[in-house]
């Protein structure tokens, strides 16, 4: 099944920066719209840090099992990045995103960018609101709201997109 999987983080440097939200939905795969609720393990919950959210991905994303789990995104090596170095830090078997099926859309967003990586973040090519930079901010402020919110925002920017492409 193809899902789509986004991470939020508090920066940019996964030896240091931690994971704060892991985002995912299910979509179809004959036109890449969503066939599921979208889903967010959000490490402020009453009962989560960074590794119960690790662990409860885990669980979803069964990294035995290669097809039951084919991760869809933008960008998909930074969420990599952090899987790797964030299972590691939190004593639990790394999460490999990109050692099975995949599909990342970043390739084909830098080619409508006429093949210039800058210029061609998902905020750029769709209706996503900001490309995520007040994440951080947000999270050290308590605005657990406005991340949620963003989230959903780029949820639907990303499918919507993904819908083209299949188109």
């Amino acid at each position: 099944m193809m899902y789509y999987l986004d991470i939020e983080t508090t920066g940019v440097n996964e030896l240091v920066d931690k994971i704060i939200t892991i985002q995912y939905m299910a979509l179809d795969e004959n036109s890449g719209k969503p066939a599921g609720q979208l889903k967010i393990l959000k490490e402020w919950d009453d009962v989560s840090d960074e590794k119960t959210i690790l662990k409860k991905f885990i669980e979803v994303f069964v990294p035995e099992k290669e097809w039951a789990f084919v991760p869809v995104g933008y960008n998909l090596n930074f969420e990599h990045k952090f899987f790797l170095q964030r299972c590691k830090a939190n004593e639990l078997k790394s999460i490999d995103i990109l050692n099975g099926p995949f599909l990342d859309l970043k390739a084909i967003g830098v080619l409508m960018n006429n093949g210039s990586f800058t210029g061609s973040g998902l905020d750029k090519l769709t209706n996503k609101q900001s490309d995520g930079r007040v994440i951080p901010d947000w999270y050290k402020e308590k605005k657990y709201e406005e991340i949620e919110s963003y989230i959903k925002n780029e949820t639907q920017a990303y499918t919507e997109f993904c819908a083209f492409c299949y188109a």
